[in-house]
């Protein structure tokens, strides 16, 4: 490769780097069609404005389904149509969570928003009284403010005072305000107290991960070279040629599918993408199925395979047992569903490992503390712990990997995890062994 095709793909290398770390840009690529969350949560917003009304939405989903994003395109958006006429005040739940602490915060964004002193030694009822006093003068003035509440279910623990006067303040004629809540919890207004309840609006907006199909248009469009840019336009055709061969693929498309069936989040996708654009070799000059090979395997989280490797036989058949159940369509189980399904594999194939049913809780007890499975929620925390629901944390390729990786893994194991077990029980009842 020459010294011209080796600058072109530092050239491409670097705008691929610049355009996957514009997200608001790769996020906007949601935002063609009328139904999407921007152009909703836009008329929201707009309507605000141009009304003087109030509004309040909540903005649930996932993490890294793009809420953050979505939000700061439309206000961003909005700041351009209508200048000085929209004020953001954004709070964190994590931060602000106390409602002393968040109206403070309150008072010194608007402080700084509109040029006044902050006092540090203002009581937490003096805050409110200068927040409502700002928000009939921004009324009367026409201008919004929108309050952004990240990780807005933890708003709602306590008392929700802070919930309960700006929902109330909103009630005012002379008031206009947006409330905006995001939050990974789908029932984060049902935490509401009735008098919170009553003043919200319950708009919600759902976030959902992209199909596979979006996916790949996402990919498409990120990674595809512009032919009106400075990179020599020969090679953005041979690169984008290559590409497109690249995306038909077969091992491109089972990294894809791997990919999404951990995390088909955006914000996943994204990374895994710039940890592939960043393996792309300068010699060849091109990206190739390798590059996503390796990206693949070095963003995977390999902690939970590590974990397995410590474990023991007896906790790797319990995990077993737990994913059996579970490809059953029995989503609800305990450490005695757990036991039985362990004793029907031991009377089913004959196997030499088994153990005491105390030997076996200890066992269970060892995989919560390694957090390779958990209780499925807080309730019955006085229940012996054979009682409790509980649900695995780990997928069944990152199980069935980390068996085949367990040097001293019975085969039963793997076959148990495979669809070599019907096989094998069917041999059984052919050879006599079991009826």
């Amino acid at each position: 490769m020459d010294a011209k095709q080796t600058q072109a793909a530092i050239e491409a290398l670097t705008h691929l780097r610049n355009k996957i770390c514009n997200r608001s840009s790769i996020f906007s690529f949601f935002s063609d069609s009328p139904d999407s969350n921007y152009n909703k949560l836009k008329f929201i917003v707009s309507n605000s404005v141009t009304e003087s009304c109030n509004n309040s939405v909540l903005l649930l989903g996932s993490r890294g389904c793009g809420q953050v994003e979505v939000l700061d395109l439309v206000l961003e958006d909005l700041k351009v149509e209508y200048p000085e006429i929209i004020s953001v005040v954004r709070l964190d739940g994590v931060l602000h969570s106390d409602d002393n602490c968040a109206l403070k915060e309150i008072a010194k964004q608007l402080c700084s928003e509109n040029q006044l002193l902050f006092s540090k030694m203002a009581s937490s009822d003096d805050n409110t009284q200068f927040m409502m006093a700002v928000l009939r003068e921004y009324g009367l003035a026409h201008k919004t403010v929108v309050f952004v509440l990240d990780e807005f279910d933890l708003f709602a623990q306590g008392k929700q005072r802070l919930l309960y006067s700006l929902l109330d303040a909103m009630q005012s004629v002379s008031s206009q305000a947006v409330v905006i809540g995001m939050s990974c919890r789908l029932d984060a207004d049902q935490l509401l107290e009735k008098r919170v309840r009553s003043r919200f609006s319950h708009r919600k907006l759902l976030f959902l991960p992209p199909s596979k199909e979006d996916i790949l248009r996402l990919l498409k469009q990120i990674l595809t070279l512009p032919e009106d840019s400075t990179i020599p336009r020969d090679y953005v055709i041979t690169f984008n040629k290559k590409l497109h061969n690249m995306f038909e693929d077969a091992q491109f498309k089972e990294i894809l599918d791997t990919l999404s069936d951990a995390d088909s989040s955006v914000h996943h996708m994204l990374n895994f993408l710039f940890v592939a654009v960043c393996n792309m070799n300068l010699e060849s000059g091109y990206l190739s199925v390798e590059n996503f090979k390796t990206a693949l395997l070095s963003i995977q989280r390999p902690y939970k395979l590590e974990s397995l490797q410590g474990c023991s036989v007896l906790e790797l058949y319990i995990l077993a047992c737990m994913k059996r159940l579970e490809d059953k369509e029995q989503y609800s189980y305990n450490f005695n569903s757990v036991m039985t399904e362990y004793k029907h594999i031991h009377d089913s194939y004959r196997i030499s490992d088994y153990y005491a049913r105390n030997v076996s809780l200890r066992a269970f007890e060892h995989l919560l503390q390694r957090e390779l499975i958990s209780f499925v929620d807080n309730r019955g925390q006085n229940q012996s712990i054979e009682f409790r629901p509980v649900k695995l944390l780990i997928s069944s390729h990152e199980l069935l990997q980390g068996l085949k990786l367990y040097r001293s893994c019975p085969a039963l194991l793997q076959k148990l995890m495979t669809g070599e077990l019907n096989k094998m029980k069917a041999h059984l009842v052919d050879v006599g062994m079991i009826d």
